[in-house]
């Protein structure tokens, strides 16, 4: 049985489940064009009405669907929220939405969403890249060596995350998780992502550790390398 069309499912939702509101947004792969067959159907909804504030996972017409439902409050929350994590979920999701019903409010919060957007994440203090780099170097640690296959392909996907962070915080960027970190890391540096994956598929496939290593001693030497020695972390003073 065909599928209804994602806009036309999306529309069918809103009218069957939220035919009150005050607005509804599209959004998700189906707007990118990046649908697969386990794509579901992402929709914000915004209603006036302060007590409301939720998200519902939904089937329609063969369609898995989630629902953001917020409030003219909630979403403000939400986006300070994201923006602070450095994963503008909430935001993206707005800025890029595409219109299924509007009373007048979605163009403000559209535009606050691609503002924040605009902006980028907080930039990293140097105490932050130090005690980052510190993480990333013991990562790196454990994976030089580990001779354990099983514990290293889990230190493998931590060093890869807090690589990607680093590299992506440091440069003022949004950060991702999940498919986002590779999108994130394209969208920065395309060419820079492609040497990521490769270095870490070259490990998953082979073994082979050398690529992930250089990768990361050129990560870091721009701040100092790798860092253990010194380094110190709520440490009191003695002195009298």
């Amino acid at each position: 049985m065909d599928r209804l069309e994602p806009i036309e499912a999306a529309k069918q939702f809103i009218s069957l489940h939220h035919p009150n509101c005050q607005g509804a947004l599209l959004a998700g792969s189906v707007i990118r064009g990046e649908t697969t067959k386990t794509s579901d159907i992402d929709i914000v909804v915004f209603y006036n009405n302060s007590q409301i504030s939720f998200r519902e996972s939904l089937l329609l017409d063969g369609w898995p669907i989630e629902v953001f439902v917020h409030n003219l409050t909630s979403y403000k929350t939400f986006f300070e929220s994201d923006s602070k994590r450095a994963r503008p979920s909430l935001p993206r999701m707005v800025a890029e939405g595409l219109i299924l019903k509007d009373n007048d409010i979605l163009d403000s919060i559209k535009t606050e969403a691609k503002e924040l957007l605009a902006k980028g994440p907080e930039t990293w203090s140097p105490e932050t890249i130090n005690i980052k780099r510190y993480f990333i170097t013991d990562a790196l640690d454990d994976f030089i060596g580990s001779t354990n296959r099983a514990e290293e392909i889990f230190i493998a996907n931590t060093l890869a995350e807090l690589l990607s962070e680093f590299v992506l915080r440091t440069n003022g960027k949004w950060s991702g998780a999940s498919k986002w970190i590779v999108r994130a890391l394209k969208h920065h540096d395309e060419n820079f992502a492609n040497r990521f994956v490769e270095s870490f598929d070259i490990y998953y496939k082979t073994g082979e550790k050398n690529k992930v290593i250089q990768l990361v001693e050129d990560i870091l030497h721009p701040y100092g390398g790798r860092l253990f020695e010194g380094f110190s972390l709520g440490k009191m003073s003695t002195d009298k």
